[in-house]
């Protein structure tokens, strides 16, 4: 089976500015994701890519525009399952403001009981990607055969939980995984089970250096905004 390249979106306005976007509309690469993205061509030079499937989101689409302009014979295929986690009236808050939710303690310890008001449960989230991912590689096999290397551009909370299936993981532990933006997740798809080779690679290890800020034990509900 296929081998799935998940790419977060690049470092966003909404990253940079502590809110959750969600499916807000207009939320667009920021000076750095832009940056991300005109890199994202020559880290992915040595791969024959078959396919490109991308959430509809605007930074999404923003992030693969270098590479689909650098590879003029992939388009790309929009797939809203694999779209942002539908955050509802959560949308458009500060993250700051949100950790004084009572529903962020379960976000954070026992995600697979959080749904979102106005919006939908992390459970529903992670079963549509990880449908679209199936779905998608026996295209890909089909079309490409069975070495076949495809890319998907996502959202954090959208890998992390694909990633948490990939690994057989309970979506209870889905918040100990952690993607930075414009970071490549790897996973190879075999009949019997999924092999996870790469995880958050960003080619810059700046994001592990000690900071002035303790960035704290609790995860960033959308993905966070990586190295400062």
């Amino acid at each position: 089976m296929p081998t799935l390249i998940l790419v977060r979106h690049g470092r966003s306005t909404a990253n940079t500015g502590g809110v959750l976007a969600g499916w807000t509309p207009g939320v667009a690469l920021d000076e750095r994701g832009n940056a991300q993205a005109a890199a994202l061509p020559g880290r992915l030079a040595a791969l024959p890519i078959a396919e490109v499937v991308t959430s509809p989101l605007q930074r999404c689409q923003e992030t693969l525009q270098p590479l689909l302009d650098a590879r003029p014979d992939l388009r790309a295929h929009t797939d809203e399952r694999i779209g942002e986690c539908h955050y509802g009236d959560w949308s458009g808050r500060k993250l700051a403001e949100l950790m004084d939710e009572p529903l962020m303690e379960v976000v954070q310890a026992h995600p697979s009981a959080a749904a979102f008001p106005g919006g939908e449960s992390l459970r529903s989230m992670q079963t549509r990607a990880a449908e679209a991912v199936r779905e998608w590689n026996a295209r890909v096999e089909r079309d490409h055969g069975a070495d076949a290397v495809y890319l998907m551009c996502s959202h954090g909370d959208i890998i992390k939980s694909l990633v948490a299936d990939a690994l057989g993981l309970h979506l209870d532990l889905f918040q100990r995984i952690s993607v930075e933006p414009c970071s490549i997740t790897a996973i190879r798809y075999t009949r019997l089970r999924p092999f996870l080779v790469r995880l958050g690679d960003t080619g810059d290890f700046a994001s592990l250096a000690p900071r002035e800020e303790h960035p704290g034990d609790e995860a960033t509900v959308g993905g966070g905004a990586g190295a400062p």
